[in-house]
């Protein structure tokens, strides 16, 4: 077995885990952090947000008082649980924003008595590219759900304030949303971390994970090129208190399922118009047809949906819309 001493030539960050939201990234989040070597802070967001100010060819820019002070104030930030003196130290040793982010990254391990540092902030898959050239030695794990069980979730997870809830089709059509936003998250993922190479990118599928923990653990540690840890499998084992950025209610459970199943729990006509605007997606990932022939009706329904989508455009509101998910 690898000891610590040959990890010298990693940095941090050194792992994103990435993904449609609700497609069980926090599960994964909570078993790498649980590795002896390697702490994953929970959806920080901060990294592209404090420098959106910026020209998009700024991605490094020279740091200055006014962007360690757009970071530390950034309202997710707090999920790293590091001091403003924490705070101030890497930005003394840093002369640009990459070189602080490390220094965070850096810090963060420390404290929780690790090694490596590493985020999951599941917003992250759309931005690889943005990532991979900050950080070129940072690996990510893009985790992938079947996008009905994701959309079921996402029904009762999104607001007009968040997530998917936050776009107009959504007034509309939450099903037709929820299948072009899982579509786009889950796609935009694969091209660019495709474009990558196997080295940096690895796709990892939530029921895969769920079927068997230790055999695609042993898969991720392999990617990561860390020793198999068996306390990623008992992550869940003796959690008295949160980490910062845990909800009250997010409790430590061992893997299951998920309380999502689109077979029993998503009605026939939600699951027409799903997989009419993602179907092709579904099967290229190995799952399951949940109908036998598209109705023309929504096949119709998802073109109007798929073109108001690409337009960008709040659509008219249709008389054929399913209003739920639910069977």
């Amino acid at each position: 077995m690898r000891s610590p001493s040959d990890l010298s030539p990693h940095r941090n960050p050194f792992v994103f885990v990435v993904g449609c939201p609700r497609s069980g990234t926090t599960l994964l989040q909570r078993m790498l952090d649980a590795h002896p070597w390697l702490a994953v802070s929970n959806d920080t967001h901060f990294i592209p947000r404090a420098i959106k100010h910026l020209l998009p060819d700024e991605r490094n820019p020279p740091l200055t008082d006014d962007l360690v002070a757009r970071v530390r104030t950034y309202k997710r930030f707090y999920r790293l649980g590091l001091s403003d003196e924490a705070v101030a130290k890497a930005a003394r040793g840093a002369g640009a924003y990459r070189a602080f982010v490390c220094a965070l990254y850096d810090a963060f391990a420390a404290k929780n008595d690790k090694l490596l540092g590493g985020e999951k902030t599941p917003d992250y898959v759309r931005r690889l590219p943005f990532l991979h050239a900050l950080f070129p030695w940072a690996r990510f794990v893009h985790i992938i759900r079947d996008g009905r069980d994701v959309a079921l979730s996402t029904l009762e997870w999104a607001r007009e304030d968040k997530g998917p809830g936050k776009l107009p089709l959504w007034r509309e059509d939450p099903v037709a949303t929820c299948a072009l936003w899982w579509r786009r998250m889950v796609e935009t993922g694969r091209r660019d971390g495709l474009e990558l190479g196997s080295t940096r990118y690895y796709e990892l599928r939530y029921e895969d994970l769920v079927a068997d923990p230790e055999a695609r653990l042993r898969d991720v540690a392999a990617f990561l090129d860390l020793p198999f840890s068996a306390d990623m499998l008992t992550f869940h084992v003796g959690k008295t208190r949160r980490a910062p950025g845990l909800s009250a209610k997010a409790a430590w459970l061992p893997p299951t399922r998920g309380l999502r199943d689109w077979r029993t729990q998503m009605n026939a006509p939600a699951r027409a118009l799903f997989e009419a605007l993602a179907g092709d997606l579904l099967k290229a990932l190995g799952y399951e047809p949940g109908v036998a022939v598209i109705p023309p009706e929504t096949a119709a329904l998802a073109e109007r949906r798929r073109r108001a989508w690409t337009q960008k455009k709040r659509p008219r509101p249709s008389p054929a819309t399913p209003t739920s998910l639910q069977a």
